[in-house]
């Protein structure tokens, strides 16, 4: 099991951003995350990360408690958060040798697998620029090439498509889904289509509450669209 979440719950004061949530995610599993704005998307993967502690329940990454284990989750995650932090000032290459020398990757093995995330992502007419001189959808890419530098097992996107453009919608597609081949990825998104055209399967939660899980061809059977399914089970 890739990702396990059991009975999970985030107060904060007195609003309970997740609410005793379960689900758990195969390895190769493309998984859409899915709910309105607030209702606990990016709380449930910031604590999934590490970045946030849980205020009870359980996670684990490839075995190992998010509390726990920090170390050896980070080691086999790779996360894009919603606001992608970069260091503009750096080059592309540069960035990601640092982020590499992070998860003490060294000498020609970084070198080697800079050159291959970099083939991965769509960045190689761009590796020599800074990162302030690319596009909204490049810098996207970097994020992802960030995330995949040390070779995880589980990605973690949030919403990695926001703001681009149709044409970088669909390179950013095509990248999350050869991922996909070989690791586990869960997303999150507002744009229905990017869920039909990429995911295995949903998960809707929606005032910390998951109010679905299922298989994106049984929620085509229903004969409603992704947007009509969302909307009925979120619309209240």
């Amino acid at each position: 099991m890739s990702l396990k979440i059991q009975n999970l719950v985030k107060i904060y004061g007195t609003q309970s951003a997740v609410n005793d949530i379960s689900f758990e995610v195969n390895q190769g599993e493309i998984v859409g995350f899915l709910g309105p704005n607030g209702a606990g998307k990016s709380t449930t993967m910031k604590i999934a990360t590490c970045y946030l502690a849980a205020t009870s329940g359980k996670v684990e990454v490839c075995g190992y408690d998010v509390q726990q284990d920090a170390m050896e989750v980070r080691k086999n995650i790779g996360y894009l958060p919603e606001h992608n932090p970069l260091y503009l000032e750096m080059y592309v290459k540069e960035f990601l040798e640092f982020v590499g020398g992070l998860y003490q990757i060294k000498g020609q093995k970084l070198q080697n697998r800079i050159a291959e995330v970099i083939e991965l992502v769509g960045l190689t007419l761009e590796q020599k620029k800074k990162i302030g001189q690319l596009s909204k959808g490049y810098r996207q890419r970097v994020g992802l090439a960030q995330a995949l530098i040390h070779d995880p097992k589980v990605l973690i996107l949030d919403e990695p498509t926001t703001g681009l453009d149709p044409n970088q919608l669909a390179e950013i597609r095509g990248v999350i889904r050869n991922v996909g081949k070989e690791k586990t990825v869960v997303f999150s998104t507002h744009i229905m289509q990017e869920v039909e055209a990429i995911c295995d399967r949903v998960v809707i939660i929606n005032h910390g509450k998951i109010v679905n899980d299922s298989s994106l061809s049984a929620l085509k059977t229903s004969g409603k669209t992704m947007e009509e399914v969302f909307r009925n089970l979120t619309n209240h």
